[in-house]
């Protein structure tokens, strides 16, 4: 994404590639005869799933990252677990073991360290915005993984995928109209190599594999785990676009790390 959006605009970067994603998963389902329009009980998760994981979490984190090194941008988006916790337990009674605990504060630790004065500027008032939309889209990210895990759908996370992903261009499409103009993509070599790894891998397969495992596994394990990909993005962006780790990525992606191996391990 932080390469794409040197040859695109965030919004229209964010429409294409639920654009694509949705016209790769709609023609493997017609391949497989497997194209069924969404039940009426399916409606809701498609809304919110559509509007908020995906239109919303997405294009507020593009919109961040043209403001934001690639690293801080994966690892603040990817704050979940710091929502999720307290609504699991108080609205919906989930059991956290010690260990889970334990890796909750520490991936709330990660958190302080990244925002503390000393890693950003807060008189810089786009730095400080382009922050609070990444906080911002995790929490919309926070309420679909609930939504996934305690309202139950009778169709399955693949059937439901490409609608959800058709809403979200439906209506990123005019928004980015409205806010950039006519479409923005340069038509460059490495324009179509970004939409071509982001429309199809990053969105049509992993939107799907997440929000299967998000229905099948306990909210907080869910949103924690995923704290995996933010580290994952933090090294490649070390590795691919010559980043510097401050003081406080490391420490912050250290802690994550330390939360994720607390959780996810069995007692």
């Amino acid at each position: 994404m932080k390469i794409g959006l040197g040859h695109i605009s965030p919004l229209w970067f964010s429409a294409s590639r639920f654009a694509v994603g949705a016209a790769c998963l709609f023609a493997w389902q017609v391949m497989r005869r497997e194209l069924r329009l969404p039940r009426r009980a399916d409606l809701p998760v498609v809304a919110s799933i559509g509007l908020l994981q995906m239109m919303l979490f997405t294009a507020l984190g593009a919109i961040a990252m043209t403001h934001l090194p690639a690293g801080r941008s994966a690892i603040l988006s990817y704050t979940t677990p710091i929502w999720v916790l307290p609504v699991a337990v108080v609205l919906f009674q989930e059991k956290i073991s010690r260990r889970q605990w334990v890796g909750i504060a520490l991936a709330g630790i990660a958190v302080l360290v990244l925002l503390n004065p000393h890693a950003i500027d807060w008189q810089d008032s786009r730095v400080v915005g382009a922050n609070g939309l990444l906080i911002a889209a995790s929490a919309a990210w926070a309420v679909c993984i609930l939504h996934l895990r305690y309202g139950r759908t009778p169709s399955s996370a693949i059937q439901l995928a490409p609608w959800q992903m058709l809403l979200a261009a439906a209506v990123l499409a005019p928004l980015a109209y409205m806010a950039e103009g006519p479409f923005t993509g340069d038509g460059t070599g490495v324009f179509w190599a970004c939409l071509a790894f982001v429309g199809p891998v990053a969105t049509a397969f992993c939107f799907c594999a997440v929000n299967a495992a998000s229905a099948r596994l306990p909210a907080s394990t869910t949103s924690t785990l995923m704290l995996a990909v933010p580290v994952t993005g933090l090294a490649l962006s070390v590795a691919a676009l010559n980043e510097e780790p401050s003081v406080d990525l490391i420490l912050g992606a250290g802690a994550i790390i330390l939360g994720i191996a607390a959780s996810a391990r069995r007692p």
